[in-house]
């Protein structure tokens, strides 16, 4: 049901609790042939963060290339990982020209518990190239709010939030907002896709 799939995505509920340790994800059925929903406004925006070495890192750092970026956290047992592999294997499969054009950035909805050391834990079987993202919780609720995501702790402890991922273009901007249910081939379409029409060659 793509409607309520969108809906979903647009709530502007985001309650990332500190104690938060499961995963609960939001998954919505597919509907044939949509794994991608383009033209929806208003995702994204600035932010200022810390990665899996601890560095520093803010949006205008990966200017310049497309922003593949995942929401989830270290103790997910199933989703996020899939989510990851998927990035992992579109990644290998558009090869090293476009691969170098993009980002693939993996922000963490569990801040108190996801260091930068956890996080680098977790990413780094998957791919090197995946960059991790972890701040203080106000920070990652801003981000979570500024990309729509729906993150509620629920009374047991569990964490649910949306399972879409974003396609940012090199200036930063919202590209597409990519299904739960899109294979690794269909990441690696869109990313050859955007690739090349957003980014000049030799760039």
């Amino acid at each position: 049901m793509l409607r309520a799939a969108v809906v979903s995505a647009l709530l502007l509920t985001v309650s990332v609790a500190p104690d938060a340790r499961a995963h609960d994800m939001t998954h919505h059925a597919a509907e044939p042939d949509v794994a991608a929903i383009p033209g929806l406004p208003g995702f994204g925006g600035p932010f200022s963060l810390v990665d899996q070495a601890g560095r520093p890192r803010t949006d205008a750092d990966f200017h310049g290339k497309l922003m593949l970026i995942t929401f989830g956290y270290a103790d997910c047992p199933d989703i996020c990982p899939l989510d990851l592999q998927k990035v992992a294997e579109a990644l290998n499969k558009v090869g090293p020209g476009v691969a170098a054009r993009v980002a693939p950035l993996f922000i963490t909805v569990d801040p108190k518990h996801d260091t930068p050391e956890r996080l680098a834990a977790f990413i780094t079987p998957f791919s090197s190239s995946i960059i991790g993202l972890t701040g203080p919780p106000n920070q990652i609720a801003d981000v979570a709010k500024a990309y729509r995501i729906h993150a509620l702790v629920e009374p047991d402890g569990t964490i649910e939030h949306s399972d879409f991922q974003y396609l940012m273009g090199p200036d930063g901007k919202f590209l597409t907002l990519i299904r739960p249910d899109a294979t690794a081939e269909i990441i690696a379409g869109l990313l050859d896709k955007y690739a090349k029409a957003a980014l000049p060659r030799g760039s």
